[in-house]
């Protein structure tokens, strides 16, 4: 046995949670729309809209990808500006 489980079996066990925290999305983008405007918002709203798009993309690496977008990009030189 290979320890694969099949899609209806993940499908079971994750439908609820995913049902859950799409609703959270969703209520969460409601009340950025029903906000006041206000200044630049260093373009967080378009990287979610872009996060958005990739989780419907069909890539199994998902996860990786949308990590990414939310990642600063590598400095070598970290420990220096950090004070590490």
């Amino acid at each position: 046995m290979t320890g694969e489980r099949t899609r209806d079996a993940v499908l079971e066990q994750e439908f609820l949670p995913l049902r859950a925290k799409i609703l959270e999305i969703a209520a969460g983008l409601d009340r950025l729309d029903r906000a006041l405007p206000a200044g630049d918002d260093g373009g967080r709203r378009e990287r979610l809209e872009k996060a958005i798009q990739l989780l419907l993309a069909e890539d199994p690496s998902r996860a990786a990808r949308v990590q990414l977008l939310f990642s600063r990009d590598y400095d070598e030189q970290w420990r220096t500006r950090l004070e590490v």
